[in-house]
């Protein structure tokens, strides 16, 4: 069969000056009309399209020509099976690079070569360790995309700070899913193994558990189980949802009921767990038009792929095909393979609270924590507070990207991580009150315009303050949640705020 080359393809803008690199507002409106034109089934055009951009874009490129690149394979993939002849009459892309399966040893330095996971471990482990002190057994229900990576930063902090002897730890994981990256090359009994034996190296006794679940019905067995497993004398339960959730389906599951998502929020606010925290990515990509997906995907992933030139070739690549895994997901995939479903920071904020979850800010202690972290990577990372809601923010390149038009890319929004640490606040008694009463703590009440209250520790000066009602914070600009619920902030026995 002939194949077409069209030299001068219609309907499309003409490119700026490329420079040596990759225009990125132009190849956004490539791939913009790409997707326009591959939905409207236009095999001419789209294919037109798809050749002039994979001639400015290659994939050893520039980050901008990559990340280009990557979606172009995605919409390839979209187009193909739409029209299958088109995978005939277009041969030019070499093979994509295939999804690295990482030991144990490859999986935690690949989680270290960014700031992206860290920063939410460590805000997270911050709010566990002050969440469970005081406590006998401490229950971790660990959903993390990392393979519990986030265990042994904790298991160490526990084994520094907690009560002396420290407490037994129970680990509950569910089965690991090959669905979406990172994978890795050992199965969870192996890694539990491992685990058990590094808190033992740290006077820690552990118990590892499997619980055969899945997040196609939003963990339903895992929440049965947890419903009925037996919990000891003063046990924390603390459930930890590190970017595990995007994947519950979003999808309502009749015109009168709630999502999968809210279900799953609402049935673990039942169980009354101690604390529960949530890490997730800030951006929309659940649309159900190409179009729309398409555009905040590409406002999205160019901050992984604009971080990865600081890395070194092999870890670029198994970085990038990660990247490119999701954006292939969510560009070519649909229905229940579409796996990639994230969600605003401001669309979880409404699910948690329709769970009767609310807030408090991270501490100072987590702050430096942060601060220390980002030393260790390269300058264009920072860190600063938002004024209006007292947020920790981890920026990339920082205002630089505000040279950058909004109608192009909208940076502000997109470049940052935001961590909220918050409390349940619809359950507290009378005698919490008169618990903190009988330990000398001064206690006061602010007005709001309900009863609710609810606890903050502030520090080893300040009087422990009750406020009815904490402030509202704006997460117009938010990327990561961390979320506290206090089991109807009841005192166990022994517990020292201070």
């Amino acid at each position: 069969m002939t194949k077409t080359r069209i030299l001068n393809p219609t309907r499309f803008p003409s490119p700026k000056p490329l420079r040596g690199g990759g225009d990125a507002n132009f190849m956004e409106q490539l791939l913009l009309h790409c997707a326009t034109a591959i939905d409207s089934n236009d095999a001419a055009l789209t294919h037109q399209i798809l050749w002039v951009l994979n001639n400015i874009a290659p994939s050893d490129g520039d980050s901008t020509q990559r990340l280009t690149s990557a979606f172009l394979r995605a919409l390839l993939s979209r187009a193909v099976s739409k029209t299958p002849t088109l995978s005939s009459t277009i041969s030019f892309l070499p093979p994509a690079d295939e999804l690295h399966r990482f030991s144990v040893v490859e999986l935690a330095a690949f989680v270290d070569l960014t700031p992206w996971h860290r920063f939410g471990f460590i805000a997270a482990n911050a709010a566990i360790l002050t969440a469970v002190e005081g406590y006998s057994t401490v229950h971790i229900v660990d959903l993390s995309l990392t393979h519990c990576m986030q265990i042994p930063t904790l298991i160490d902090a526990m084994a520094r700070r907690l009560n002396k002897p420290p407490p037994l730890l129970k680990l509950t994981v569910v089965s690991s899913s090959d669905d979406f990256p990172p994978f890795i090359n050992i199965s969870y009994e192996e890694l539990g193994s491992k685990l058990v034996n590094f808190a033992t190296t740290r006077n820690i006794t552990m118990e590892f558990t499997i619980i055969p679940s899945t997040y196609s019905d939003g963990f339903s067995s895992l929440l049965q189980q947890l419903r009925i497993y037996p919990s000891s004398f003063n046990e924390a339960l603390v459930v930890n949802c590190h970017m595990m959730l995007r994947y519950i389906p979003e999808e309502t599951l009749t015109s009168s009921s709630s999502s999968l998502r809210t279900v799953f929020l609402k049935t673990l606010r039942s169980l009354n767990p101690r604390i529960v925290t949530l890490i997730e990515e800030d951006v929309d990509l659940t649309s159900e038009g190409l179009v729309n997906r398409l555009k905040s995907a590409f406002n999205y992933f160019w901050i992984p792929f604009d971080t990865t030139d600081t890395l070194m070739s092999e870890q670029r690549r198994w970085y990038e095909a990660e990247i490119s895994w999701k954006i292939e997901n969510v560009v070519a995939k649909e229905g229940a393979e579409r796996v990639e479903r994230t969600e605003t920071k401001r669309r979880w904020i409404e699910r948690m609270r329709e769970a009767e979850f609310g807030g408090v800010r991270v501490k100072e202690e987590a702050v430096a924590d942060v601060k220390a972290m980002l030393e260790e990577h390269a300058v264009g990372w920072g860190m600063k507070t938002e004024d209006d809601d007292e947020s920790l923010v981890l920026t990339w390149k920082g205002s630089h990207m505000e040279t950058n038009t909004a109608k192009t890319f909208s940076f502000i929004d997109f470049e940052k991580f935001d961590i909220t640490i918050t409390t349940d606040i619809s359950d507290v008694k009378a005698n919490f009150k008169s618990a903190i009463a009988e330990k000398g703590f001064g206690v006061t009440d602010s007005t709001a315009p309900n009863d609710t209250i609810g606890p903050q520790y502030v520090n080893d000066i300040d009087p422990v303050r009750l406020p009815s009602c904490p402030p509202q914070p704006d997460f117009s600009t938010a990327r990561t949640a961390v979320w506290w619920d206090v089991d109807s902030c009841r005192l166990p026995e022994g517990f020292d705020p201070y």
